[in-house]
C-alpha cells in the first residue's frame, strides 16, 4: 500500500509535537487508511525518528474523545522495523469507544503514538528451531507481518508457515503483500521458504481450509496443507488472535509436548496476551 501525501497541516503537527505532546507519546499524522471490509482497516502513520520496536511488539494509539480525554488502545505494529512509517491493523467493534473515534479518522489528521513499544512475542525468546509457525485469527495477523519483514527471521528458520484464520474471504488482509515478502530486496537471497495457509470458516474458498485452527491441527489437515510437521524438536509457534483460540491451542499444544516461553526459560510456543485489555 502506497501512502498518500500528508496534509498541509503537517507543519502544525510538527509544532504540536514540539510544544504540546505529553512525555510518553508523540503526535503523528495519519498518512493512509486502507479499508479491507466495512469493519476491518489498516492505519498508516508517520513515525517519530526516536520510535524503536522489535518485530512482534505492540504500541498504544490514542485518539481525542469528545470530552477532551484521550482514549488509548494497544495495537501490534504491522510495519517492518526498517520502514519510515508505522502501520496497524484494526477491527471496528460496534459501540467501542476507541472504534467510534477511529471510524471517523481521515488521512492528514493527528493520532497519538506511544513512545514505547511492548511485548514478549519476539523470535529472540525462542529456543533454537527449524520451522516457525505463525498462527493468527483476524487482526492477530498484524505482528506477524512485521516479523516476516525482518531479515533475522529468515536467517534463523528454514521454513516460515503463516496460517491466517478468518470468517469470510474478504477478511484475508495482506494476502497479496505476504506473497511478495520473499521477493523483497532484503530477503530475496534467503534460502528460507514461506508457506501461506488461508483458513476461511464461514464460506467456501478455493485453496483455503474450512475449519478452525485447533480442529485443523487435531485432524492433521494443517500440517498436510503446510507440508511441514508440528514437532517440538523443530517447530516454534507464535499465536495471536481471539482468546478462545489461544486457550484451546495452549491446551492442545501442551498435550503434544510443546512448552510455552517463559522470561528465563525459552520454549516452543509464544502467545500474545494484550487481548485481555478493555474492548475497543
Amino acid at each position: 500500500m502506497t501512502p498518500e501525501p500528508a496534509s498541509p497541516a503537517g507543519s502544525q503537527l510538527d509544532h504540536a509535537r514540539a510544544t504540546t505532546a505529553l512525555p510518553h507519546h508523540t503526535l503523528e499524522t495519519v498518512l493512509a487508511i486502507r479499508r479491507w471490509t466495512k469493519n476491518l482497516l489498516s492505519v498508516r502513520t508517520n513515525r517519530s525518528p526516536a520510535f524503536r520496536f522489535t518485530p512482534g511488539h505492540y504500541a498504544r494509539l490514542g485518539l481525542d474523545g469528545v470530552d477532551g480525554k484521550v482514549v488509548w488502545r494497544p495495537f501490534s505494529v504491522a510495519s517492518a522495523a526498517h520502514d519510515e512509517h508505522l502501520e496497524f491493523l484494526a477491527v471496528l467493534v460496534p459501540g467501542g469507544s476507541f472504534s467510534n473515534l477511529l471510524a471517523k479518522v481521515r488521512e492528514g489528521e493527528p493520532i497519538r503514538v506511544d513512545k514505547a513499544s511492548y511485548g514478549f512475542m519476539t523470535i529472540d525468546r525462542f529456543a533454537p528451531g527449524r520451522d516457525l509457525w505463525l498462527l493468527a485469527s483476524g487482526t492477530g495477523l498484524g505482528p506477524f507481518l512485521s516479523i516476516l519483514s525482518e531479515p533475522a527471521t529468515w536467517q534463523r528458520y528454514d521454513n516460515l508457515i503463516v496460517v491466517h484464520s478468518v470468517r469470510h474471504a474478504c477478511e484475508l488482509a495482506y494476502r497479496d503483500e505476504i506473497a511478495k515478502i520473499p521477493h523483497g530486496e532484503l530477503l530475496a537471497a534467503s534460502p528460507a521458504r514461506l508457506r501461506y495457509v488461508p483458513v476461511v470458516t464461514r464460506e467456501a474458498l478455493v485453496g483455503a481450509l474450512p475449519a478452525r485452527i485447533p480442529q485443523l491441527i487435531e485432524d492433521g489437515r494443517l500440517e498436510q496443507a503446510a507440508g511441514v510437521a508440528l514437532d517440538p524438536r523443530h517447530s516454534r509457534i507464535m499465536v495471536c488472535g481471539n482468546p478462545q483460540m489461544s486457550r484451546e491451542l495452549r491446551r492442545q499444544l501442551t498435550a503434544r509436548g510443546f512448552r510455552s516461553n517463559r522470561r528465563a526459560a525459552p520454549g516452543h510456543v509464544a502467545f500474545e496476551n494484550y487481548w485481555t485489555t478493555p474492548p475497543l
